[in-house]
């Protein structure tokens, strides 16, 4: 089995419990039915608790009344329609995160709430990249959490990175800087840096972020070179309050979605892209690294409304 298709099969896995609320909501309103007013509201609303937002829902349906309306529709060519809007809203965003070889180190500020995945993120990339050749070094920049400094050093091991820790309760920006120094001294290719998980109503948590912004900057003025928002699929219109706020805060531009396996939210994802327009670099649909892959737009989109390969 190739890799691609083993992946595509995980996707698929992953996005089960999106694309089985979404085919079943739509066999249930096209049945048998023809493409009328009273079907195309309720496919709208289907639409929107679906977590794909007013304006796909309102597309998708605008785009079927020209086309088909009067007529009998096939719950496949309606899956199908849908694919092709999401394919065309998304595509644009779907970037994988590029590190730059000239810059040693390509510094990574990764951010987020609790539970949304960071520390694992960072492992997973971490992996990803020392397999790629990169040379890698890690930053336990929660400090807050003891818990989340020996996850990360469990990843560093497995993954033959160094790593800067400091005691719990540590200064976040010193531990930064002196992760970049290290970093810098090492020639390494990529600095990943864990942060502490940011509650978006906690302005002094915030402040603490943008502290580790300004203090990367005496070893680079360029740093942080990419903020990586990391949001779980699970928390589905939250996820908007947090982009917004972590954008604002402290220049987002990626984002990462994790857990998409375990919610029938994974709409959310193409509401955000329509929102806000950040790049998604990677989706996460299980535990281990490989489960952690680039985005692609059209495997997604088939993969989140039920249609094959």
């Amino acid at each position: 089995m190739s890799e691609g298709g083993s992946w595509l099969q995980r996707l698929k896995r992953g996005l089960g419990r999106s694309s089985t609320k979404l085919s079943e909501g739509i066999v249930g309103i096209f049945t048998k039915r023809r493409l009328d007013d009273e079907t195309l509201d309720e496919l709208e609303e289907l639409l929107i608790q679906a977590d794909m937002g007013i304006t796909i829902a309102d597309e998708v349906t605008t785009r079927l009344r020209k086309t088909r309306f009067g007529q009998e529709v096939t719950p496949e060519e309606i899956r199908a329609a849908l694919a092709e809007v999401i394919v065309e809203l998304i595509d644009p965003i779907a970037k994988p995160l590029k590190i730059d070889a000239k810059l040693k180190p390509h510094v990574v500020l990764v951010v987020g709430v609790n539970g949304s995945g960071k520390t694992t993120t960072i492992g997973k990339f971490a992996k990803s990249y020392r397999d790629a050749g990169l040379k890698v070094h890690l930053a336990a920049g929660d400090t807050f959490r003891a818990a989340a400094v020996e996850q990360l050093k469990i990843w560093a091991e497995r993954t033959g990175c160094p790593i800067t820790t400091r005691p719990t309760g540590a200064d976040a920006a010193g531990l930064a800087l002196d992760a970049y120094n290290a970093a810098k001294a090492e020639g390494a290719d990529l600095l990943l840096i864990d942060t502490a998980g940011r509650l978006q109503n906690r302005t002094d948590l915030m402040a603490e972020l943008q502290k580790i912004v300004r203090v990367l900057k005496k070893g680079d003025p360029a740093a942080p070179h990419s903020v990586l928002l990391v949001l779980d699929a699970t928390v589905g219109q939250n996820a908007h309050a947090q982009a917004e706020t972590f954008r604002d805060m402290v220049g987002v531009t990626g984002i990462v979605m994790t857990k998409l396996d375990g919610t029938a939210r994974g709409g959310v994802l193409v509401s955000l892209a329509e929102r806000y327009g950040i790049p998604v670099h990677a989706i996460g649909v299980g535990e281990t690294a490989e489960d952690l892959r680039p985005f692609e737009a059209t495997a997604f989109a088939r993969s989140l409304v039920g249609l094959e390969g």
